[in-house]
């Protein structure tokens, strides 16, 4: 069972939002799992890491870099714990929005113990004063400290201690090949399978004193969006209404008539991901049509329906970007139950150059 926690996370509205709220914070502290046996998911990385990890202890030496990648809510933050706790080190945590200046890595990096690891979230965010001192950090394990300005400045070198930085970030295109280039070991966490968040759905279940049977765990981890933080969130709410609706025992029907009350339905579209599609096709016919005007719509900002809704629609196959719009998949048409037109519309949705 794996998630991160973005330090500046703020609390999600959506029950299928990927972003952890103070809820899940403080359920996923004691969630976690402690060592690379008990995470679920992810068999390459975890194998991959393993490898390193225990390559590292065996030199007696600090293990190299670590640049973890994905989506929210996949584990990247639970697998920096397990990295510090797999070493015997102490961690640090902090996130790349947060060092805003070179003083303020500085000011991190020289307080550092030997070995410790540093896990910063969103790297990617870091300003770029700071990422260039943090080359030299993560190379020679020294940072020049300018002191005074102009003319009479001086950079007066600081030798660090072996340290072990594990970065995160959820768009690794944003990374400069420089920094990249300086982790000893890159991953990518892909979305888990159902199969997979059924597991991790029991192991909740039995930390939580959960009683769930193993259809409902498949009904919630159907739900979940490949993501293990949505799962246990979706779990916490269908305990809920199984200890007030029913006898506190999670069966599919359960779970099933729990996120209706939610707005989850079976492909873990929420109430704004249905509001999108139901616009594209009942509106404008399928598209393609603009994103200003299908934000307009649903009523929502642009870079809500963009950043928000669409990337889901899009990786389920149901909507399609395009350079002439917003285009409904014969997917999104079968999810509603609703039928194309018949008359001049492609089985894409867009229309037919000659109208047949």
């Amino acid at each position: 069972m794996n998630w991160d926690d973005p330090t500046d996370a703020a609390a999600p509205e959506r029950l299928v939002a990927s972003v952890a709220d103070r809820e899940d914070q403080a359920v996923e502290a004691a969630l976690r799992p402690k060592d690379l046996g008990e995470f679920i998911g992810q068999e390459k990385v975890r194998e991959q890491l393993d490898l390193v990890l225990r390559a590292a202890r065996a030199r007696g030496a600090t293990a190299d870099h670590v640049l973890l990648s994905g989506a929210p809510g996949l584990g990247k933050t639970t697998l920096s714990m397990i990295i510090a706790a797999e070493m015997g080190a102490p961690i640090r945590i902090t996130s790349g929005p947060a060092i805003q200046h070179a003083g303020d890595l500085a000011a991190i990096l020289s307080s550092l113990q030997e070995g410790e690891v540093l896990f910063l979230d969103e790297i990617h965010r870091m300003s770029r004063p700071a990422e260039e001192m943090l080359y030299m950090a993560m190379e020679d394990f020294r940072v020049d400290v300018i002191v005074g300005k102009g003319p009479g400045a001086t950079a007066i070198p600081l030798e660090l201690p072996p340290f072990t930085l594990v970065g995160a970030t959820t768009r690794a295109g944003l990374l400069p090949p420089p920094l990249r280039d300086r982790f000893g070991f890159t991953a990518h966490m892909e979305f888990y399978e159902p199969a997979e968040l059924e597991r991790v759905i029991h192991r909740s279940a039995g930390l939580l004193d959960v009683e769930i049977e193993g259809d409902g765990a498949a009904e919630i981890a159907g739900r979940s969006r490949g993501t293990p933080r949505i799962a246990n969130r979706l779990l916490r709410r269908v305990r809920d209404y199984a200890q007030v609706k029913a006898d506190g025992i999670v069966t599919r029907d359960i779970a099933a008539a729990a996120l209706a009350v939610y707005e989850v339905d079976a492909r873990g579209l929420d109430r704004l991901d249905r509001a999108v599609l139901e616009a594209l096709l009942k509106l404008f016919g399928g598209g393609p049509v603009g994103l200003s005007t299908l934000a307009v719509a649903v009523g929502e900002e642009r870079e809500t329906v963009e950043e928000v809704a669409e990337p889901f629609l899009v990786r389920e196959g149901l909507l399609a970007r395009t350079p002439r719009g917003r285009v409904a998949t014969p997917a999104a048409w079968a999810h509603l139950g609703l039928t194309p037109p018949g008359t001049g519309i492609a089985g894409n949705g867009q229309q037919d150059l000659f109208g047949t």
